[in-house]
């Protein structure tokens, strides 16, 4: 039987296991606060009341300082990390397949959990090129025909968030989903995107240290990513985790977020305006 892996992270709104690994570290700067409240606002916002996924490791500032926003709150359980990368490459081989068919299937993204859902899935990343993404969905779309689950059913509770790099808006404006086929086979509300400064994707994408190593096809099977990494830049990047958690959880954080929310147009809504408010009550 295969058994599933996944990259250790530490729970950092409990602290499972952080012990004393942080102490005598100077707080982080956290230069990037500020638009990353713009980020995690506009991603929420754009979820559509669905489970937000986020694939990879780039979008893990954004994860982080939710996680602390929303602790306490009635959606504290639906923001989740999805180990997940697979871009410029060869087709995966059959081992490769039933490997991370495993792996997802432990995560709750299976084509029977997607079937039975009661809610959106909203698979969230930083967003160049959209190859991730391509190979996700290509990926889910064939597993779902394997199994012969309820494609019609499931398409309307797939959805994909791209965080872009923002420009100067125009009509020769590279956009990847009008490059990206598969697109057309969901509803058009099925794709959505946030735009972040470029300076900040380029932090988060291409400069920002990381807790995890990335998830890529050599390493589904491996077992020594379920162990903790106590490198030097490793503990800096949990540093970095944990300070943005906190803020999460700070009133003048969840008050931001909850105003931010109140400028999107899908504050019409009533779901959101609920967490606007939870956002507001919540805080300490």
């Amino acid at each position: 039987m295969t058994t599933s892996y996944r990259p250790f992270r530490w729970d950092l709104v409990r602290r499972d296991r952080l012990g004393t690994l942080l102490d005598g570290r100077p707080q982080p700067a956290l230069p990037w606060l500020e638009p990353l409240i713009e980020a995690a606002a506009k991603v929420l916002a754009r979820s559509g009341d669905g489970d937000l996924h986020f694939v990879g490791r780039s979008a893990d500032s954004i994860f982080d300082l939710l996680s602390g926003a929303l602790a306490g709150t009635s959606r504290s359980g639906r923001i989740n990390l999805l180990p997940f990368s697979y871009r410029f490459e060869e087709p995966l081989r059959p081992h490769e397949v039933r490997q991370l068919r495993v792996n997802l299937e432990a995560l709750g993204v299976s084509p029977y959990d997607l079937a039975r859902r009661t809610r959106p899935i909203v698979f969230t990343d930083l967003v160049y090129g959209g190859h991730t993404f391509t190979h996700l969905y290509g990926f889910l779309r064939e597993w779902i025909a394997d199994e012969h689950e309820t494609w019609h059913v499931i398409r309307r509770k797939l959805r994909f968030m791209g965080i872009t790099s923002r420009t100067k808006t125009s009509p020769n404006t590279w956009r990847w989903w009008e490059h990206a086929d598969w697109t057309r086979e969901l509803p058009r509300s099925a794709v959505t995107n946030v735009s972040v400064h470029r300076y900040l994707w380029s932090y988060l994408g291409d400069n920002q240290e990381k807790i995890t190593p990335s998830f890529r096809r050599d390493r589904w099977a491996d077992e020594t990513v379920t162990r903790p990494r106590h490198t030097e830049k490793a503990v800096d990047a949990l540093a970095e985790a944990v300070a943005y958690v906190e803020r999460g959880r700070s009133r003048p954080v969840r008050t931001a977020l909850a105003r931010r929310l109140a400028a999107e147009p899908a504050f019409s809504e009533a779901w959101l305006r609920t967490l606007a408010l939870e956002l507001r009550r919540g805080s300490p």
